[in-house]
């Protein structure tokens, strides 16, 4: 094993920050806000060393206008930021993908709503799936559940913006970002750069001056966009990723992803040791969503249990997967409270037994 494969001890902020430099970011623009702050003080510390920009806005609103700027001339750029300031950003972020600039943008997921708290949760899933923004968009959205992914999806993140031309955003939260664990990095220099012949670099040997915009004056070229946007989405979809356990034999179905899914997987386990047959799928992409996966094991499947850190946003996803065929429970914790595997198989039993009513 060559030495930069050595597994690292890395905090998941650190890990997702030293990922983005191996996978040849030209730039990051970003503001300090906790749970994130270790993102932009890591890049701060070691881009300057591999020429690589990276600058301190003066707040979230700048940081994405600048992520525009420097996208749409054809660098690979990213911006991290949790929850309030990713809210500052949506204007911004609806602008790139109706101009169709590829960025990155990583959202650790802190508390709400309001200022709310620094402690994890998984409120912001309709902001990153539905669109957060003004306008019929949506962003990529994929959802790490380890350290590990935090490093992975920064790779698979810049090549799914490219490759669609559309922002993608990493949702993860506050606890993933901070805890420590064993990871692999991946190689410095092993993405690759797609040519960018839309991107404004000038006029140069071209014929030509490329324009990147999201004004359009006329409604039916407005209509066009969006008709050429959705189409994009469409396609999207043969982007899916999702992990299945145990689902095969499942009577109970859990859904959850992200840390949710951690605590999930460690509750089937226990309500497998107690005989019960528990299955789970971790959606991976939040956007697009695991649909099909969801709905082929209700074939199967006698209930569904949702389990999120937030009021049950995904459990709308879910519910609309299972089209009524199957009753879709869920439990959750809200303002950065994590629910324990125990909480989970306290839900999983009561379904057992039938003491719940339908999506109680």
């Amino acid at each position: 094993m060559k030495e930069s494969e050595q597994p690292r001890l890395m905090k998941g902020n650190e890990a997702l920050a030293e990922a983005a430099l191996r996978a040849g970011m030209h730039a990051y623009f970003g503001y300090p806000i906790t749970p994130q702050s270790e993102v932009l003080e890591y890049l701060t510390a070691e881009a300057p060393k591999r020429g690589v920009t990276v600058l301190q806005a003066e707040s979230e609103l700048a940081a994405i206008n600048m992520i525009f700027g420097a996208g749409g001339a054809g660098a690979r750029v990213m911006t991290s930021s949790s929850s309030p300031g990713i809210s500052l950003m949506q204007e911004g972020l609806s602008y790139m993908a109706s101009a169709q600039i590829p960025c990155l943008v990583v959202n650790v997921n802190r508390g709400g709503p309001g200022l709310g708290t620094i402690q994890p949760a998984q409120s912001d899933y309709f902001q990153a799936t539905k669109g957060g923004g003004h306008g019929d968009y949506h962003l990529i959205v994929l959802a790490p559940s380890s350290v590990q992914e935090m490093a992975d999806f920064v790779f698979e993140g810049f090549r799914l913006a490219e490759k669609y031309r559309n922002p993608a955003l990493i949702l993860t939260d506050g606890a993933l970002g901070q805890m420590m664990e064993k990871v692999v990095l991946p190689p410095q220099g092993s993405l690759p750069y797609p040519e960018k012949p839309w991107a404004t670099v000038g006029r140069g040997t071209r014929k030509h001056h490329n324009v990147l915009t999201s004004l359009f004056i006329e409604p039916e070229r407005m209509e066009q966009i969006n008709l050429e946007l959705q189409e994009k989405y469409r396609r999207l979809h043969a982007e899916v990723r999702h992990e299945a356990i145990a689902v095969e034999d499942a009577e109970i179905l859990i859904v959850a992803y992200g840390l949710a899914s951690r605590i999930s997987q460690k509750a089937m386990e226990l309500a497998r040791a107690q005989g019960l047959k528990v299955g789970l799928i971790r959606p991976i992409t939040l956007y697009p969503f695991p649909s099909e996966a969801i709905a082929k094991a209700c074939d199967h499947v006698e209930s569904l249990l949702v389990v999120e850190m937030n009021a049950g946003q995904m459990l709308v996803d879910v519910q609309l997967a299972a089209n009524g065929r199957r009753p879709v429970h869920f439990t959750g914790r809200m303002g950065g409270v994590i629910p324990s595997p125990e909480e989970v198989l306290e839900k999983i039993s009561a379904i057992a037994e039938h003491h719940e009513p339908v999506n109680a």
